[in-house]
Order: C-alpha cells, then structure tokens, then sequence
C-alpha cells in the first residue's frame, strides 16, 4: 500500500499515492502504522497528508468489499476509529486535497484540522445518496460536527459535487490553491503551526472533538 512519508522541516508530508486510493484494511493499516510513527516522536510536529494526480481518495474500495463482504463492515469501523484518532492527533494536521475526494475520502478528509482544495479541477462530494449506501449515524456525525450543518445536510441528502470555490463557500474546506500550490500551501500552514505545544493542542482537540472521537470508537 503507498502512502510514502517525508520531512520538510517539523513537517511530515504524508503522500498517498495508489491510484484512486481506496479506503480498505491495508490502507488504513498503512496509514496508522506511519501515524504511530510520528505520535511516538518528540518536538516541533505537523502532519500533511496529500494524494497524487487526479484523485485525493475515492472513497471506500467497494469492488474488493464484493469479493469479501466481511470485510465491509470492518473496514467502516476502522475508518471511524481512524477519523477519531486524527481528531485527536497531537499535532496540527492538515489535508492537501490535490483531487477528487469522495465518499469515504471525504469523511477522512473531515478528521484534519485544515483543509486545502485544489481550485480548479476535482470535486468533494458525498455520493452515497446517489449509489444507494446509506450513512449510518456514526458516519452521518462526522460530517454533521465538522461542517456547517446546512452543509452537512445538503451534501448528504442530494450528493452535491462542490468544486474548490463551492467548497470554501461552504465552509468544507479552508483555503483554495491552484495544482502547483495545493502542497505548498499545505506545507505552508503545518510549518507555521508544528511549534504549537503538543500536550496543550491535544488538550484543545480533546475538549473540542473527544466526544465525537469516543463515539466513533476512539478513546485516548
């Protein structure tokens, strides 16, 4: 699975990239084992995580579901403890939204506490409304304690596809960039945050997100 990671400066640039990368058990293991990687270390600490060429995450891997049906509903309870704990990281994080980012990708892409979009091409979208899964309420709360609820509500009940500008309008992402800034503006934003006081943010993230990360089976 090819989430690579590298260090600019205090930052750790994580950089999924596997095609359409697809949420499944080897990717959240993946992902996971580089994350206790970063929290078992000391200091000045960001985190960026970022995709490459058209697509952020695609969401869940439902083809490989088909083949292993077990596998579905553990892979959707790892995810939510996965979100809870980057709700709960300790250290500021932020997601490079370099292209699409659907379903699944868009629930994780919930969990940073910044967001960048590229501006000019690729969608946030929730389309489980348009592919008959339904959210059950610990993925519906994701969305509904992260983004305006108007937001929230809209993208899950008509599958909305928000391009850059729709999506800062919204109030799902931050910030904009063009394809050439998306990173750099990331890396940007971690480098100014990555000397905040580890023990204290999590304290901070704690008192903002620990009920949401306990519901979704993450306990600190």
């Amino acid at each position: 699975m090819d989430i690579s990671l590298r260090h600019d400066g205090s930052v750790a640039i994580l950089t999924w990239n596997d095609g359409e990368n697809r949420i499944n058990a080897d990717s959240l293991e993946r992902l996971n084992a580089l994350l206790d990687e970063l929290e078992a270390t000391e200091g000045s600490l960001s985190v960026v995580l970022t995709g490459v060429g058209k697509f952020f995450s695609n969401g869940l891997d439902l083809e490989r579901f088909g083949a292993n049906p077990a596998e579905f509903s553990a892979t959707l309870e790892e995810l939510e403890r996965t979100i809870g704990r980057l709700l709960l990281f300790p250290a500021y994080t932020v997601a490079a939204l370099n292209g699409h980012v659907f379903a699944g990708g868009a629930l994780l892409s919930c969990s940073f506490d910044y967001r960048v979009m590229r501006e000019d091409r690729g969608y946030w979208c929730m389309n489980e409304a348009e592919i008959g899964l339904a959210l059950d309420y610990k993925l519906w709360s994701i969305i509904n304690h992260r983004l305006p609820k108007a937001t929230a509500t809209l993208a899950a009940t008509t599958a909305k596809r928000f391009n850059g500008p729709d999506a800062l309008g919204a109030g799902i992402v931050e910030a904009v960039a063009s394809e050439e800034e998306v990173l750099r503006h990331a890396v940007e934003v971690a480098s100014r945050y990555a000397t905040l006081d580890r023990a204290t943010l999590l304290r901070h993230k704690f008192l903002a997100h620990g009920d949401e990360a306990t519901l979704l089976g993450f306990k600190k």
